[in-house]
């Protein structure tokens, strides 16, 4: 059973892990905390909605994402503030990892010091893509999503001097000219590419990236999805 903050009493808030993929990718307490808690944050109320069907949890559910406004924030502050039990999800991972959820964490965290955070971990790309790697050491960087137009290259020229293992997100409409971008710069870059995760058209190819350029050339279905891609230090 959930227990209320009985300090200040005040509800708390669940940053909740959800499947990147396969449904299947969620933690017995995470079910149990999106059955008990009084509302569902969701980034997509109808991606969320699918999850909970799967697992036969009815519950409120109320959208927060990047276009929520501050009459949104103060909202779920009042509901916190009233006792109420929120959990935070994301439509696919674990929130705030390049994610607007973080938006209302820092909120709360400046603003509402007696409000408690709760994390219960969960599935993540990020992770994910390193365990199958095969990189040595304990260190990597995590920088996101690629930059659309500006920062873009030299968000590219800060991988290339890594000295530790750099770890980003990529859609299909710009993987190729981010492969074209370390072929053209150096050819023989050690990448994998981690394509739809843990869904059914999962793929993992780690090789140079001249290499994966002409692999998904030639193989147009290797375009579609999401992809979680790993730059290997020279």
């Amino acid at each position: 059973m959930l227990q209320l903050n009985m300090k200040n009493e005040f509800g708390t808030l669940y940053v909740v892990g959800t499947p990147i993929g396969n449904m299947e990718d969620i933690t017995i307490r995470a079910i149990r905390i999106l059955k008990e808690v009084d509302l569902v944050l969701c980034e997509d109320t109808r991606t969320t909605g699918k999850l909970l069907a799967k697992y036969e949890i009815k519950n409120k559910t109320a959208s927060y994402n990047a276009h929520s406004t501050k009459n949104k924030e103060n909202k779920i502050i009042e509901l916190l503030e009233n006792r109420q039990n929120i959990a935070l999800v994301s439509d696919a991972g674990t929130p705030c990892i390049s994610d607007p959820g973080s938006l209302i964490i820092s909120y709360i965290r400046e603003n509402y010091k007696d409000i408690k955070i709760v994390p219960i971990p969960g599935a993540s790309a990020v992770i994910s893509a390193v365990s199958v790697s095969g990189m040595f050491g304990n260190q990597f960087s995590f920088m996101g999503f690629v930059p659309h137009k500006k920062g873009r290259e030299s968000f590219f020229k800060d991988i290339l001097i890594s000295k530790i293992p750099v770890v980003f997100y990529e859609s299909c409409h710009r993987i190729v000219n981010t492969l074209n971008y370390f072929n053209k710069n150096n050819p023989d870059t050690k990448i994998m590419i981690a394509r739809e995760l843990t869904k059914m058209f999962e793929t993992i190819h780690i090789d140079k990236a001249k290499f994966h350029l002409e692999n998904i050339l030639q193989n147009p279905k290797e375009l579609k999805g999401e992809f979680t891609i790993i730059v290997f230090p020279k």
